[in-house]
Order: C-alpha cells, then structure tokens, then sequence
C-alpha cells in the first residue's frame, strides 16, 4: 500500500496524513472550492479539488472521488469520520474498482449504518438494548401506541443516521405527534431513508462508549472505554478515558458487550460499541459507528497506539497488532473539541481566524484543520480543532486544561472555549459525577 486517497476534509485529514508520512505512504488528498487554503491541501502529496463548497457538490461526490483515486493510482481510500464514511454503497463502487477501503465490508456498513437492522443483531447476540419499538414505526398512530407501551419520555431517531440531526426527545403524545413527521423529513433529507423508530428515553444517563478492532481472521479486541456524556444538542463536546466513577464490573460488562457484539457481525477495522448507562449502571447498546470516531486521540494517549496505522495493517489483511492481554494504558486524558460556534447558543461562527495562540502545550495534543488567516466557512461542520490533555491522573488533566484554555487567544470568530472553562469549574464535572444532561442543568442553573 504505496498511495492512500483521503475521502475528507480539514483536521482529520491532516491527521491521516501525518501517519501515512510515517510510514512512508504517499497521499492523494481531494479538497472543494472553500478548502483550497486549508493545511492539508498543502500537506498531502497530490491535493486535487473536486467542487464546490457544498457537501453535495464536493465531499459527498463519489463518482468524482473515485475517478480521482482511479487516475493517481491509489491502491486504499481511507474515509476518516462523517461523510461517505460509513456509506456501504461508496464501499461497494470502491471494491468495483479494484481499490482497498480502510474500513469494514459493504455489509456491515448496510447491516450497523441502519439503527433498526443493528438492534436486531444485537438482541440475537444477548447485547442489552434500550426498550423501543420491534422495528421502524411507520405512523404517528403506531409510534404513539409503542410509546404507550414503554412509557414516556422517547427518543424518536432516524433510522439511516447519528447525532442529534436524526433524533429528537419527545415527552408526551403531543410532542410526539408534533415531531414525527419533521423527523421523517430529516431523515429523508439527510440519511436519504424516511424510516424512523423509537426507544425509551434513560433520564440522567451516561453515554460510554468502547473502542473495538476486528481483523479478517476474526480477532476482536477492546481498547478500553471513553466518556462521552457532555454533548449539546446530542452531539459530543468533551470526551474522556478512562471514565470516572465508573465500577470495575460495569467498565469489564462493557468490554465484553463490546467484543460480542463485534463478534456477532464478524466486524473488521476500527468501530465503536456505544452504550447508554444507567444511574444502576445498567447497560444498553446504543449503536455501531463503523469508523474511526473523532474521539479516537484519547485512546491514542492512553495505550500508545497509533490507530490510523492499526487500521491501514489490518485493511491490508494483517492481524491485529497485539493480543488483548498485551494492551495496556496510562494515565488519563481528555479531549476538547474546539468549535467555531457561539458558547452560549451554540450557533456556528464562520469568519476569517485573525488570531489563533495556543496555551502552553506540554503534554497537550492539538489535532486542528485550520491555522491562522484560514477562514472557517458555512458549508461544513465548525470544528476548528481537537485538544487532548494527557497526564498521570484527572486531576491534572483538569487543571492543565484550565491553564491551557486561558492561555489560548483565538479572534475574528466566536469559540466554544469559554464554555469549557465553564464546564471545567463545575462541581458535577470535577468530581466525575456527571450524565448527558450536564449541559442542561448548567444553563438552567
């Protein structure tokens, strides 16, 4: 594997890059019309612009991105996050081609990308699921009598996507009734299916997640687990491994979920088991992201595991690195995910970087696709960067964070940095006692 197309954009393609250099792999890297000044048009070998800023028009275009990796003799594409990511037909034009993708099989893709379809596997494998409807609901009449049956509040989701664009919390009939045909058209508009489903809602829940790789020998390992429960509008914001106030046994129950569920679908490459925990620390699957998540640098800093690489060996038919016994971690770490958004409401923040300083920087992690005088456009998701704060414990992983943020001067667009030193002197996050309603509860304190 000599030449790795990169199907992504911004920080997460600088981030394969940087690996792909290291292992003296060349890199096609395929940019829009908005991105022609961003690091890593620069920094791949060949850069090769595709369209026009919209999505549509550029990142989402695969016959474009194949055509691409066709005429620069690409032998892989790796995909990164979000996007054609976890799109089983891209996967299966890229086959066609005679061309290696970085990832799982068209299969799982279709099997895991559909929330329905991986309930399914999941419940005939023995992994716990939150109570929900026994498939898609395809009237308001069916999804009130279902709600009727397990009892409100319930997340109505999207069956074809993630994150908060495909759900919404409803807590009453009303709300429901409300609420159902704009998800569908959501779900149309988005995940390109109006199929739509519901599950219990778990008040005062955290949202944990497992790191998983599987190889074309059928080996699964885990890679510990990771705190994902401060989000806003159901989106991730903070992330942290290991996850505090968490008990052995729990943490041990969803190693083992984790690897069975894994297993039930012979899974290979990177993927992520993502659970809800309960106040009791009950389990539920929640869903499968087929791909390397963002989140995935904390892992990095604990095991000292390179896991783009791990990825390109096994998509090229080797075994997993190391067995499970022989992984082992250190410390603690958190990530930051530094958006371009007003802090208080959370709306994006396009505009030029006029400024951007860093803090102090020892033992921190910055994965960033812009640097200063880039210009963050409104076509793409705002994330400016990653911060990933390593030390021996959380205690110091906090209070470096803190000095780190003050530190840091970013102007000519709004951040969410202020809402981290927020977040980081609240008493419930501090001492690690907090649930996916952190946020909430702050705004309305």
């Amino acid at each position: 594997m000599k030449r790795i197309l990169i199907a992504n954009r911004g920080e997460i393609a600088r981030r394969i890059i940087t690996t792909c250099k290291q292992l003296e792999i060349e890199t096609v890297a395929v940019y829009s019309e908005a991105d022609s000044e961003l690091p890593y048009v620069k920094e791949a070998d060949d850069a090769i612009c595709i369209g026009k800023g919209p999505v549509k028009d550029s990142y989402l275009n695969m016959e474009k991105i194949i055509e691409v990796a066709t005429n620069y003799n690409v032998e892989a594409i790796h995909p990164g996050y979000g996007l054609l990511s976890e799109n089983g037909d891209f996967v299966k034009r890229i086959e066609q081609a005679g061309i290696t993708f970085i990832g799982p099989n068209a299969d799982i893709l279709t099997l895991m990308g559909d929330k329905i379809s991986a309930r399914r596997a999941m419940v005939e494998a023995g992994v716990p699921v939150v109570p929900g409807s026994d498939g898609g609901v395809t009237s308001v009449s069916e999804a009130i009598q279902v709600a009727k049956e397990i009892g409100y509040p319930v997340m109505l989701k999207a069956s074809g996507g993630g994150g908060g664009i495909g759900m919404v919390l409803c807590k009453n009939e009303q709300e429901l009734s409300t609420s159902f045909s704009k998800i569908q058209s959501r779900a149309k508009a988005y995940f390109n299916s109006e199929s739509v489903f519901l599950e219990k809602f778990i008040p005062n829940a955290r949202h944990i997640e497992v790191q998983i790789f599987g190889d074309q020998n059928g080996n699964v390992i885990h890679l510990y687990e990771r705190n994902c429960s401060v989000q806003r509008r159901n989106q991730k914001v903070i992330e942290e491994t290991h996850s505090p106030n968490l008990s052995e046994q729990t943490r041990e129950k969803l190693y083992e979920a984790a690897k069975r569920a894994a297993k039930a679908v012979s899974y290979t490459n990177a993927g992520t088991v993502e659970f809800i925990v309960d106040e009791a620390e009950n389990i539920y699957f929640l869903e499968m992201n087929t791909r390397l998540q963002v989140e995935h640098p904390v892992t990095e800093r604990i095991c000292g595991i390179d896991l783009v690489e791990w990825q390109i060996k096994i998509a090229k038919g080797l075994e997993i690195p190391l067995q499970q016994e022989s992984i082992k971690s250190f410390g603690h770490a958190i990530e930051f995910r530094v958006y371009a958004e007003n802090p208080n409401n959370f709306y994006p923040s396009p505009g030029k970087i006029s400024t951007l300083n860093w803090g102090n920087q020892t033992n921190i992690r910055i994965d960033s696709g812009y640097e200063q005088g880039n210009t963050v456009t409104p076509f793409y998701d705002p994330l400016i960067a990653k911060v990933i704060v390593h030390e021996e414990n959380r205690e110091q992983c906090l209070q470096v964070a803190r000095s780190f943020f003050k530190e840091t001067k970013i102007s000519g667009i709004q951040t969410n940095i202020p809402l981290f030193l927020h977040i980081l002197e609240n008493p419930d996050f501090k001492r690690g006692s907090y649930s996916t309603n952190l946020l909430k509860q702050m705004v309305t304190n």
